[in-house]
């Protein structure tokens, strides 16, 4: 199935230097990874673009992805969800991401559209900041990080975690959206 995404070339991933299909949505994101390059101190090497989660609910598994991970002193200390259109129903689904991406919780949730942003604290789920601007530079982040303790999510945690994410990510998605994989 064709995705619903006007192609309109392509461009050079920021982080990466990957060639991807230039669309509206991958502006925004290279956008936000030449924010947090260029402003906000992080290096490529701190980011992780289109990383893949595998999700399950019940007999059902997709592979969904999470925009960014930005990582210091080997942890993911923030991740990035983009998402069009309005940033609060985006808000559930990035927290469950932040709780399945790693073993641990991943301490800051940033859930952006590529003009707004909202910050969450990804234990609490408490919005902490709002705008791109917000978005902590790596020197808070990483102040931030080292006295976090990384609380382990627990199994049962996660499964309803996965759920989650399921419901928002694979069943809630747009049926032309080629960025899910349903796996067997």
């Amino acid at each position: 199935m064709q995705g619903h995404h006007l192609i309109l070339g392509e461009l050079v991933d920021a982080v990466t230097g990957q060639v991807l299909q230039d669309t509206h949505d991958e502006r925004y994101r290279q956008n936000l990874a030449r924010l947090l390059m260029d402003t906000k101190g992080y290096s490529r090497t701190d980011i992780q673009s289109r990383c893949g989660l595998r999700v399950k609910a019940g007999d059902n598994c997709a592979m969904v992805k999470v925009d960014m991970a930005v990582t210091i002193a080997g942890k993911i200390c923030m991740i990035i969800k983009y998402g069009p259109g309005s940033l609060v129903t985006r808000h559930r689904p990035a927290l469950a991401a932040s709780r399945l991406l790693a073993p641990y919780q991943i301490p800051v949730v940033v859930v952006t559209n590529g003009k707004d942003a909202d910050i969450l604290d990804g234990h609490s789920g408490e919005v902490i900041a709002n705008g791109l601007e917000s978005i902590p530079a790596r020197s808070e982040l990483a102040a931030r990080c080292a006295v976090f303790l990384f609380p382990p999510i627990a199994e049962a945690r996660a499964e309803i975690e996965s759920r989650i994410m399921y419901a928002y990510e694979v069943d809630g998605a747009c049926p032309c959206d080629d960025s899910i994989c349903v796996l067997p």
